[in-house]
């Protein structure tokens, strides 16, 4: 049933309505069974997940300056534990002494002990992490960043199964827009994901957490850093789809690469108030987010526009050999 069902459909083939549902019923098994391996994974590397997204937390620690009191605290204990080695060590020499009597030797030497006790057991200084306050909090922020993590794996397939069933009630003339740009999809949205990762979260998490730090004490709840996190991720993935629309109205003509030119001061505008709504209202994450959609808005004109010039050329080619073919067939007994 899931063969028949899941045969190619061409453009001009007609199927029933049961047989659409059918197609669509085992596409969406098909993509359930895949998300729920993906999660089997990512659920079985949970400890790895939360390591990657408690990262970006990690780095804001211990920045230059700050005044959290907890970051001033662990400061302090290693700045104690630093005293207690070189203590230690002093002991240590004056025990070395020979002149000394027995108990006084003794005496720096049991000094000297308690000192490297007392350094070694002073926590080592680590990066922040979210903290929970439910009993359950623990579970559900880990199947949460699970699920997310499953979904983003599992996104090609998905992402296909979607192509394949939309794509036969495309004409073979909006097929040859619409699949370059529907495979180009998933690889924009990874794209924009790894863009905030790596360059979107951390500058933002790192101005959030240290604004009037000397006025609170900075504690982060999991449920709240993982959905801010995700929402950002998710955001940036989805802008990162610009060219894809914007390559989609061009092909249509919708609207044209000059036009687009033209709209450049509205386009300014409508990025800055998008990256104004994303998560992180602060000017460091607004400028860092909209940085790439202006790259990505200018990149989609240029090819946009390299398109259309290669569109002109081959209805050019087009026009020359039809023009070649009606001449041949009004003299045939010409000489070529």
């Amino acid at each position: 049933m899931a063969r028949a069902a899941l045969r190619p459909v061409n453009y001009d083939d007609r199927l029933s309505l049961v047989e659409h549902l059918d197609e669509l019923r085992t596409r969406l098994i098909l993509c359930l069974v895949a998300f729920l391996v993906c999660f089997g994974f990512a659920f079985w590397q949970n400890g790895t997940l939360l390591e990657i997204m408690n990262r970006p937390l990690t780095k804001t620690a211990f920045q230059s300056g700050s005044q959290d009191p907890f970051e001033r605290a662990a400061n302090f204990q290693q700045k104690q534990k630093a005293l207690y080695l070189k203590q230690a060590a002093a002991y240590a020499a004056l025990a070395a002494d020979d002149g000394l009597k027995s108990d006084t030797r003794a005496m720096f030497e049991e000094l000297a002990r308690d000192a490297r006790v007392t350094a070694e057991a002073t926590p080592p200084r680590a990066g922040k992490r979210p903290i929970t306050t439910g009993v359950g909090e623990p579970f559900t922020a880990t199947f949460k960043v699970a699920a997310y993590a499953a979904l983003l794996l599992a996104m090609p397939l998905l992402l296909f199964q979607a192509y394949a069933f939309l794509l036969p009630a495309f004409s073979p003339r909006e097929r040859e827009v619409a699949l370059p740009l529907l495979l180009a999809v998933p690889f924009l949205f990874i794209a924009g994901v790894v863009f905030a990762y790596y360059l979107v979260l951390p500058p933002a998490i790192s101005f959030l957490q240290n604004f009037n730090d000397d006025s609170f004490d900075i504690l982060l709840q999991a449920r709240d850093f993982y959905s801010f996190e995700i929402l950002v991720l998710i955001a940036m993935g989805g802008l990162f789809q610009i060219p894809v629309g914007i390559l989609a109205a061009t092909r249509l003509g919708v609207i044209t690469p000059q036009q687009l030119r033209k709209g450049r001061r509205y386009a300014i505008v409508i990025i800055a108030i998008i990256a104004a709504l994303l998560p992180g209202q602060d000017p460091v994450t607004m400028l860092i987010l909209a940085a790439p959609l202006w790259v990505l808005y200018e990149a989609s004109i240029l090819f946009a526009s390299l398109l259309d010039r290669r569109a002109a050329r081959a209805r050019a080619r087009e026009k020359a050999e039809e023009a070649t073919s009606g001449d041949i067939e009004l003299h045939p007994d010409r000489d070529h």
